[in-house]
């Protein structure tokens, strides 16, 4: 069953998938995130839009780049880059081994 409301935006989440592989699909990041394939496609194209995701071409799929150098969105993170909140969550979740 799925949790009512989470921590990270889907936004986020999409975010963190091509971060840790840039190769996947939109249909393979919908089925982790657990949203529409489409929902995908419009956060990748915000996140493009915006600067933090850049797209190329690989054979018949995209590959994607990021970028953690740029800034969370929010006020009350003001001066904090993207990368430095990856960076907590992928330190927590390698210290804490939950299997």
């Amino acid at each position: 069953m799925r949790p009512r409301w989470t921590f990270l935006t889907n936004h986020a989440q999409v975010f963190l998938c091509v971060t840790q592989n840039p190769h996947l699909t939109a249909r393979e990041i919908s089925a982790i995130v657990g949203i529409t394939e489409r929902a995908v496609q419009r956060i990748l194209s915000d996140l493009e839009e915006d600067g933090y995701v850049q797209a190329f071409r690989e054979g018949r799929n995209n590959r994607y780049t990021t970028d953690l150098d740029m800034p969370l969105r929010h006020p009350a993170q003001h001066g904090q880059r993207v990368g430095d909140l990856l960076e907590q969550i992928m330190e927590e979740t390698s210290d804490n081994n939950y299997s």
